[in-house]
């Protein structure tokens, strides 16, 4: 079961404004983590993640019994439909909006599963006694181009158009959402963030933090200020969930 949450966003060294966005809400049906991560410049990117968050808090809020995972990945599916809807409709409605979007991440954890659903370039992470796993694959050309043998890892980590996102909602009429489904039992901590973290901390270096016992809190404040460290050139969000180990 969840034991503890931590959430923290953080505008970097370089930015003007936090076009980033998320949330940790809790309730009798669980617990859900949330990262939005806008793009579209000047403030269309804050405003289109702020729209995602807004229609999960409400989706969340608006759910009334405990769901099976399959009907979780349903409602994460659903919601991320109608989030695609509200941030096109938004953009096409405002001019200063014109081609904004945003990409987002979704972990919707009970004690027996956790449902997850993304779209973009923002991840989730899953700590076990078999170390640390990258979740969700990025939807972006770099990630394509990796998949299909084209770039090898160390090539992919700083290719110059390492940032483009194939995939992102409030772009499209239509989105392709991915969903899964992954057992909850051998996962020891979960975490979301946007490309701001992932960009500049290293996997191996992304376990030693996660591997820490201190409270969470002091874990997202310390993976920030790695990336900040490293330059902090965009925006940096993290939403951690740490579960308990179940006694034999």
């Amino acid at each position: 079961m969840v034991e503890s949450t931590a959430f923290l966003t953080d505008i970097g060294r370089v930015r003007s404004n936090n076009e980033d966005n998320g949330a940790i809400l809790t309730s009798t049906n669980g617990t859900l983590a949330f990262v939005a991560d806008g793009m579209g410049g000047h403030s269309a990117g804050d405003v289109a993640s702020a729209i995602a968050l807004r229609i999960m808090k409400k989706k969340w809020d608006d759910l009334s019994q405990p769901m099976t995972a399959i009907e979780a990945e349903t409602f994460l599916q659903q919601t991320f439909v109608e989030m695609n809807e509200a941030i096109y409709t938004h953009a096409k409605e405002n001019k200063e909006c014109d081609g904004m979007g945003t990409t987002a991440v979704a972990a919707f954890c009970t004690d027996e599963f956790i449902a997850v659903a993304h779209v973009g370039d923002s991840r989730l992470y899953v700590l076990t006694d078999q170390g640390l796993k990258q979740q969700t694959m990025d939807h972006s050309l770099v990630a394509e181009l990796l998949k299909n043998g084209q770039l090898s890892p160390e090539e992919a980590e700083d290719h110059p158009r390492k940032n483009v996102v194939l995939r992102a909602l409030g772009t499209e009429v239509d989105v392709k959402v991915e969903t899964d489904t992954i057992a909850a039992d051998p996962i020891k901590l979960l975490m979301i963030c946007s490309d701001g973290l992932s960009d500049k901390v290293k996997d191996n270096e992304l376990a030693i933090e996660l591997q820490r016992e201190d409270e969470l809190s002091q874990v997202a404040k310390s993976l920030v200020a790695r990336a900040n460290d490293r330059g902090g050139e965009d925006n940096i969000t993290v939403a951690l969930v740490r579960f308990t180990e179940e006694l034999q």
